[in-house]
């Protein structure tokens, strides 16, 4: 269960708190309503976020001589972060992806969905199945990031393949031949990341010239092309494949009855990328009326809380402005929020508006599918067709 809580049917009912033991036999509290997830998440001193970036499968000794080659090191930075740097290397992150700067690249980033979209368009008119995932979402907010935070030149395909190994390695459930192979490619690509440390413009720069250590560098790199570009590729194919099965949603879009911004609210609250998140009990506490030890991971269920009947009118149905739609936790809450809430949904509104069209009339050929993982959803596709006249008129004839 653990690691497919987004494949839990709507309304199976779960406590508050439960204890439910992993893979390797290790025990988590998973929390499931709103206001004690909220409740974590603002608690940094009862719940610090150390075990954030932790391999949920201990790594063997070869996989770690291997990281260690590389050099590979994950000092606290931003998710992982409890400490007094914090919120300097967060000031600087958030600074790089200001709403005023991210507001600037909408105007780039519409022109090049359009055209993507014209190309995506007359394959369909054409027949032609596509995968809109490959062909419009996997790489458009790499693409943005760059430009705000000059991020290292390196291959657009090489930078995804990092991240997804990178979400593998530390999330998922493995057996020791994978997890060697992930960690051989994540070690090979963090030197990418080291060399850019010390050389780097932009976003690199203003974290050397404040002060911070090349691993701190690193780390910050590490987890923006992690969190910064992968979560809302994941999320902008995982809207699309609900928006094609949401027809009076895309109605309401075409005559202006529905906007963009709901959508992508809404869209967060019921597909959210990033379905949990951990703490670490730092003292014996209570939450609820559940005993926490100091010591136990508490894995946060944001994706259940964001349909949590308290918060929300019509938990399990796609609508789009209704209450509470915005208070889902896609983004967390407290000191550690997505420092990069605004850049996603910029980039998400202008899918939505420019994609949506594309939809009407279209049959899913191949849904998304999505790995066991503790956290991320990682779809890995999504292609639709257009059946054309020949198509219709043979379905008509049989």
């Amino acid at each position: 269960m653990l690691f497919r809580t987004w494949a839990e049917p709507a309304g199976t009912p779960w406590p508050d708190v439960a204890r439910v033991a992993d893979h390797v036999g290790v025990d988590h509290l998973v929390v499931t309503r709103h206001a004690l997830v909220r409740q974590v998440l603002t608690d940094p001193v009862t719940y610090r976020p150390d075990n954030a970036l932790d391999a949920v499968t201990p790594m063997p000794v070869a996989a770690l001589r291997v990281l260690a080659g590389h050099r590979f090191r994950l000092p606290p930075t931003l998710a992982n972060n409890g400490g007094l740097s914090h919120p300097g290397i967060r000031a600087a992150v958030a600074e790089a992806l200001h709403p005023t700067r991210v507001a600037a690249q909408r105007p780039w980033l519409t022109a090049l969905v359009r055209e993507r979209v014209g190309r995506i368009g007359a394959a369909l008119d054409a027949g032609a199945a596509v995968d809109l995932h490959a062909g419009l979402a996997a790489d458009l907010p790499l693409l943005v990031l760059a430009r705000l935070v000059e991020l290292p030149d390196a291959p657009v395909a090489a930078v995804k393949d990092f991240a997804r190994a990178a979400l593998e390695l530390f999330w998922a459930p493995l057996d020791a031949d994978r997890q060697l192979a992930l960690a051989t490619e994540v070690g090979r690509f963090h030197g990418v990341l080291r060399e850019f440390a010390t050389t780097g413009g932009g976003l690199a720069a203003s974290l050397r010239s404040a002060g911070h250590p090349p691993d701190v560098v690193v780390g910050a790199l590490f987890f923006l092309l992690v969190a910064g570009q992968e979560t809302t590729s994941q999320f902008l194919t995982l809207l699309l494949h609900r928006l094609a099965g949401e027809p009076a949603v895309r109605a309401g879009l075409r005559d202006r009855t529905v906007a963009a911004a709901d959508v992508v609210e809404e869209g967060l609250r019921l597909e959210p990328p990033i379905v949990t998140w951990r703490r670490v009990a730092a003292a014996d506490t209570v939450l609820g009326r559940t005993a926490v030890p100091a010591g136990t991971s508490v894995v946060l269920w944001l994706a259940r809380a964001g349909r949590d009947p308290s918060v929300v009118d019509l938990p399990d149905e796609f609508r789009p402005g209704q209450r509470g739609s915005r208070r889902h936790l896609a983004f967390g809450a407290g000191a550690h929020r997505c420092v990069g809430d605004q850049l996603a949904r910029m980039e998400a509104a202008v899918v939505v508006d420019e994609v949506a069209p594309l939809l009407d009339g279209v049959t899913v050929v191949r849904p998304p599918w999505c790995p066991d993982n503790l956290t991320f959803r990682m779809p890995d596709a999504f292609v639709v067709r257009r059946p054309g006249p020949q198509v219709a008129l043979r379905a008509l004839s049989s």
